[in-house]
C-alpha cells in the first residue's frame, strides 16, 4: 500500500497555486461567496440578481461559478449593498506575529 502524499496549504490557496494578486482574488472569492449564500437564502434566481446589480445573467453564472476576475472588488462590494447588506471596511494595526497582514471578509 503507497502513502498518499499531499502538501499543506497556506492560508491562501490561490497564492499558493501560484495565481497572480492572489489577495485580490482571494477577496474577490469571499465575497462571491457572500453573495451566493444571500443568494440562496432568499431563493433569488440569477436573472433576477442580474436585473438587480445591472449585468447579465450569463455574468451572474459565471462569477457564482468562479469566474469573477471581470468584477472588481468595488463593484462585489455595491453586488452586497444591492442585496441591502451593510459593507464595512476596517482597518487596524496588524498584530499577529505569525502571519503576514492580510485582507479578510467575514
Amino acid at each position: 500500500m503507497s502513502k498518499t502524499r499531499y502538501e499543506v496549504g497556506g492560508r491562501n490557496v490561490f497564492k499558493d497555486i501560484g495565481v497572480p494578486n492572489a489577495e485580490e482574488h482571494l477577496v474577490k472569492a469571499q465575497l462571491v461567496y457572500k453573495i451566493d449564500a444571500i443568494m440562496k437564502k432568499r431563493r433569488l434566481k440569477q436573472g433576477d440578481a442580474a436585473a438587480l446589480f445591472g449585468v447579465s445573467q450569463p455574468d451572474i453564472s459565471k462569477m457564482l461559478r468562479g469566474e469573477f476576475r471581470q468584477f472588481s472588488v468595488e463593484r462585489l462590494l455595491r453586488f452586497l449593498v444591492k442585496l441591502d447588506q451593510d459593507v464595512e471596511i476596517v482597518v487596524k494595526p496588524h498584530r499577529d506575529k505569525h502571519n503576514a497582514p492580510a485582507l479578510h471578509v467575514s
